[in-house]
């Protein structure tokens, strides 16, 4: 229903920047929210950052302060300001639509394939 399509991921030195966009395409219609996640090998995806239908924001505690969720409804982007860059950053980053069902009322997220994100020292 919701395709995804992330960019701006790549090579950074900490402390450095990169913004993150996601490119939506598709049915909006039941989108309740957007969030950025991560994924880093061994590790369990986890919540970034979240901006719902409504403007509300809320970050990870590893990167308040630094990371900045954004989204353009007129385009259907979303955006991750990431500054201050540290190693521990280092992931892939996906995209996600939280989309609740109109039939079932069951809430869903779909994805985008990712994008690397890497932090050298």
């Amino acid at each position: 229903q919701v395709q995804l399509a992330e960019s701006g991921g790549g090579l950074v030195q900490a402390g450095g920047s990169l913004r993150l966009s996601c490119a939506g395409s598709g049915s909006f219609f039941g989108v309740i929210a957007m969030a950025w996640y991560r994924q880093a090998p061994g590790n369990q995806r986890e919540l970034v950052a979240r901006i719902t239908s409504g403007g509300s924001t809320n970050y990870a505690d590893s990167v308040k302060g630094r990371f900045t969720i954004s989204r353009d409804s007129a385009k259907n982007t979303a955006y991750l300001q990431m500054n201050s860059l540290k190693p521990e950053d280092t992931a892939v980053y996906y995209c996600a639509a939280e989309i609740r069902d109109r039939l079932t009322m069951a809430i869903r997220n779909d994805w985008g394939q990712g994008t690397q994100v890497t932090v050298s020292s």
